[in-house]
Formats: structure tokens, sequence, C-alpha cells
């Protein structure tokens, strides 16, 4: 091929590189750097979560499963223990406890399930909140443990009475954002934790003035 006297000539080297890909623009140089960064990076993050995983097995070696289950079931066979008795008002919360490690544990079936949904029955109050256990006054506390046990047993939409449960919680919020926990009036920012959860659990949200409770929190 004849070239023109003006065209620009390429020597051996420049030649060279162009033929094994070395003569790149610094766009693409900068590009082939940062791909470099990008899987010197994943493999840096794939030998470290690899590290976690060998760490949390070897911490958790020796972690016996069924002992764990076979303490939580017990729990509630012990009526006839001092701890028994002064624990009756914090019974629901306790429930609630337990079946979130049973669930985590992976063994929630494991748990009587229509004795709790009993149990959280007979704790209701016509204003909508729930009680430490039967024959206690109803608190946001327990309001709140009532309905995450409802939801860890996917029984939210089973009977439970949405809108009255939220009116109740909703009734409890002040002036200044904050929540009570019952008709007593102790303010604590724990409430205002268990009335969002609650509400937000329960698709609710909307009948509290959010801004005002996070404001009161972070304020």
């Amino acid at each position: 091929q004849h070239r023109h006297p003006s065209w620009p000539t390429m020597s051996t080297k420049e030649q060279d590189k162009k033929k094994d890909g070395t003569d790149a623009s610094p766009e693409a140089e900068k590009a082939v750097g940062n791909e470099s960064c990008s899987i010197r990076s994943e493999t840096n993050i794939s030998h470290s979560q690899q590290d976690r995983e060998k760490k949390d097995l070897q911490t958790l070696k020796g972690f016996d499963r069924q002992k764990h289950v076979g303490f939580i079931l017990g729990l509630d066979k012990k009526t006839d223990t001092f701890e028994y008795h002064v624990t009756e008002h914090l019974r629901m919360s306790g429930i609630y406890w337990g079946a979130t490690c049973m669930a985590l544990l992976g063994e929630l079936g494991k748990m009587d399930k229509d004795s709790i949904i009993k149990f959280i029955g007979a704790c209701k109050h016509k204003n909508g909140g729930y009680s430490g256990n039967i024959n206690h006054d109803p608190h946001l506390l327990y309001t709140l443990s009532a309905v995450q046990i409802l939801a860890l047993f996917g029984e939210l939409d089973n009977g439970l009475d949405k809108e009255l449960v939220s009116e109740y919680v909703a009734g409890l919020q002040q002036e200044d954002g904050s929540f009570v926990g019952d008709k007593w009036g102790e303010v604590d920012t724990r409430f205002s934790y268990c009335a969002l959860n609650c509400l937000a659990l329960l698709g609710k949200l909307d009948k509290i003035n959010v801004k005002k409770a996070t404001d009161f929190v972070i304020i």
C-alpha cells in the first residue's frame, strides 16, 4: 500500500504496541486500572468473608442447639419456681423472646402455637391494648410483644383487630411526639420504639405524627 508523504509514520515500537494492545489511551489505562482495583477489592472482600465465616464456626464450636431448644421449651413448665411467679407480669414479652429465639434456631414449630394464641387472646383489652399476663393492665410494651408474636406465627390477619390496636397505640402519643406506656403517664423513648414498631407491623403508621415522634427522639 502506497502512503501519502503527509501521512504520519508509525515507529516499529509503536507498531509493536499496537499489535499487542499495550498502546492504550490514558482513559483506557485508567479503566484497566480501575478494573484491576475492583478485582483485588472483591478478592479481599471474599477472603475477609471467608475469614469471618471460619471465626463464626469456631465460635459456634460446641454450641448445642438442642440444649437451647430444650431450655426454652422447659421455661413454661417450671411453674413452681420463685422466678416464674415474680416474672408473671412479663409473660407476654417472655413468650416473644422465646419464640424469637426458637425462630432463629429454626425450631418455632416446636412451640405450642395454639396455646400461645389463646393466651394472647386472654390478655386482650377492650381498648385495643394487651397486658403482660391475664388480669393485668394493658401496656404498650406488651401490646407490641403480642403483635410481634402474632407476626412470627403468621397470624396478624387472623382475628386481630388492627384498627382497634392501632388506635390504642396512637392514643398514647403526646403533644411533643413522645409516647406514654399506659394510662399512668410514664414517658420513655423505648415507648417511642414500641409504638413505631407496632404500627409498622400493622401497616398503620399513618395513625400517628411520625415527624413529631422522630423529632422527640432526635432533638
